[in-house]
């Protein structure tokens, strides 16, 4: 398998597969910018924070605060607009 590529499973129990488009550090904390893998209508970016666990893997983990989410699209935005990209 793709070292970039992850599968998560939803609330309905559906694995889908995603694509690590970036990773990215804000506020101390590092962060997945996420694309599925299908194709869809929106073509939605999906942010998740990456945690460190005991064993040294990574977990990641949905963004729940408003303000946390904000930084980190502020972030990825500025970070887009130093590379030409936006």
């Amino acid at each position: 398998m793709e070292e970039n590529i992850v599968t998560l499973v939803d609330e309905d129990g559906l694995e889908i597969q995603f694509e690590v488009i970036m990773t990215l550090e804000a506020q101390g904390n590092e962060y997945a910018i996420l694309m599925p893998l299908e194709e869809n209508d929106d073509e939605e970016a999906y942010i998740f924070r990456m945690e460190e666990e005991i064993d040294g893997e990574y977990a990641i983990v949905p963004i729940e605060d408003d303000e946390e989410y904000e930084n980190v699209v502020t972030v990825y935005h500025t970070l887009m607009e130093e590379e030409g990209l936006e």
